[in-house]
């Protein structure tokens, strides 16, 4: 019984291990109808949560086409409007994120989630017969969906949303599966599980299942309104918000008791999105936040890496009356607690405001309080005074582009300063934006800037390097950006900027 007992337990730690970054079982996320109740969808791997974003490293980075009008839907105006009701749940599941890699086919799968343990790439959902879709029935799908289970009866990771999906509406879900049938087959042969033993063995995903996996579709909530409870379904399910944004265990499964507080994901900080007024978006008005998820950008902050493409095709595509919902559902959340911040090391302030003034002032303004809309203020920003800074180290080591929205076409970009600062620069002067005009929150280590930028590539420690990686505007120094050892601070993008501020 002993050894039974130790054999079980070290198959939980593996399924669990597995599940903070294992990839993309073999279906896709799947939007929610609008009077269908709601199943949590993610697209992330469990252990992340990630945020509102920036860029990814180069080899992550993918230009994702967005789909067309698929060929061959059937004439049939009781099966095109099914088709069309599936596009839009698809839609709201944001799908074609992870089931595009670059430059691909969209839906055709391929894009590489790397993990801790291995590589995966996402499953292909056209209806190509063998590398595909095309062989799955209403029911494999829909167990797919709701128990993480593929049509050969094969556990998926719970990178795979089915955790989330499992709130899903029977009816929304074949409409999903509709609409993928009717787009056009691409075949598109994948290696798709390239982790090392033990953890491609998919069978200890049960065990993961057994403790984590809550099974049934969403029920309304009858104290609340109709539009609360399609919020509900949209966040809980389709939306998958609690994979980014809320923190994980050691085994992968969300700490229930700080949902929708921020979560870390992959090389980013999903923020918290309680109605916390400094680190949440208590501060945010209904129309501020409507603004964020419809254009991508508001008066407050701007989305940009994987929040970014959330925006862009799945909440940019959403009804007005589903963003209300959202809107309505996520301001009900209970706030986050507030927790005491030390006051950092008065030195690395001065620093930091000498590299501010020298490298950010000119874009987010002396008294950082931006250009409304262009530039985001970091005064009062809550994504600046997270935690956890991930996200603000990410920003400054590797730059930022925000997703262009249709009501907001204009690609604006943050430029990497990652080439032409060091580690502790950089902690410096996010320790000072961080701490400064109200905002308040730990001091950023010069070893938690160094983590981050082993991680997410060499690409951008070099002028040369950054402009070849790179195609973003605003990112590319010119000649004789350098300048020579000893110049002083004041000098904008030397290796000394901030070291000679005065005391």
């Amino acid at each position: 019984m002993r050894t039974l007992t130790k054999t079980l337990l070290a198959a939980v730690v593996v399924a669990g291990t597995l599940a903070a970054g294992l990839a993309i079982g073999q279906q896709t996320s799947q939007p929610a109808s609008p009077d269908a109740p709601a199943a949590p969808a993610s697209e992330a791997a469990l252990l992340g949560g990630a945020p509102a974003a920036l860029p990814m490293t180069p080899k992550n980075v993918r230009a994702i086409t967005p789909p067309v009008t698929p060929v061959g839907m059937p004439v049939n105006a009781e099966a095109s409007t099914e088709v069309q009701r599936g596009e839009y749940l698809v839609k709201l599941g944001d799908c074609v994120a992870c089931h595009t890699q670059k430059n691909g086919a969209p839906f055709a799968g391929g894009r590489p989630l790397e993990t801790p343990f291995g590589t995966v790439l996402s499953a292909n959902l056209t209806p190509d017969d063998t590398t595909g879709i095309g062989r799955y029935t209403p029911e494999t799908f829909y167990r797919a969906m709701h128990e993480g289970v593929d049509k050969d009866g094969q556990h998926l990771y719970p990178a795979f949303p089915y955790n989330y999906y499992t709130r899903i509406t029977r009816a929304d879900t074949d409409a999903m599966l509709v609409y993928f049938k009717s787009l056009p087959p691409v075949s598109h042969p994948l290696e798709r599980n390239q982790m090392p033993f033990p953890f491609k063995i998919r069978s200890l995903m049960a065990v993961w299942n057994v403790m984590f996996l809550d099974k049934g579709t969403y029920t309304d909530n009858p104290d609340k309104t109709p539009e609360w409870n399609r919020g509900a379904y949209l966040v809980e399910g389709l939306g998958h918000c609690q994979a980014c944004h809320t923190a994980k265990n050691p085994l992968g499964g969300n700490k229930k008791n700080e949902a929708f507080q921020g979560g870390l994901f992959g090389n980013w900080y999903a923020p918290d999105i309680t109605p916390n007024a400094r680190t949440g978006i208590g501060a945010w008005t209904p129309d501020d936040l409507h603004e964020f998820l419809r254009e991508g950008r508001n008066v407050h902050s701007a989305a940009s890496g994987e929040m970014g493409e959330a925006v862009q095709f799945s909440t940019s595509q959403m009804s007005d009356a589903d963003l209300g919902a959202i809107v309505t559902y996520l301001n009900d959340l209970t706030p986050s607690p507030e927790k005491a911040v030390s006051a950092p090391d008065k030195q690395v302030m001065r620093q930091g405001e000498a590299i501010w003034g020298d490298q950010c002032a000119a874009c987010h303004r002396t008294d950082a309080k931006g250009v409304p809309r262009y530039f985001p203020p970091l005064q009062a920003n809550a994504m600046v005074q997270q935690g956890n800074p991930t996200s603000i180290i990410h920003y400054i080591l590797a730059g930022a582009s925000k997703a262009p929205t249709a009501k907001a076409p204009t690609q604006m970009a943050m430029p990497a300063f990652g080439w032409k600062l060091d580690d502790q620069q950089i902690a410096a002067v996010a320790t000072y934006a961080r701490n400064s005009w109200g905002n308040a929150a730990p001091e950023v280590k010069e070893s938690e800037v160094s983590k981050l930028r082993k991680k997410i590539s060499a690409s951008y420690t070099t002028p040369a390097a950054h402009a070849a990686a790179t195609a973003a505007p605003m990112t590319r120094p010119g000649p004789g950006t350098f300048a020579p050892s000893g110049t002083s601070s004041t000098d904008n993008g030397t290796p000394q900027a901030g070291r000679m501020a005065t005391p």
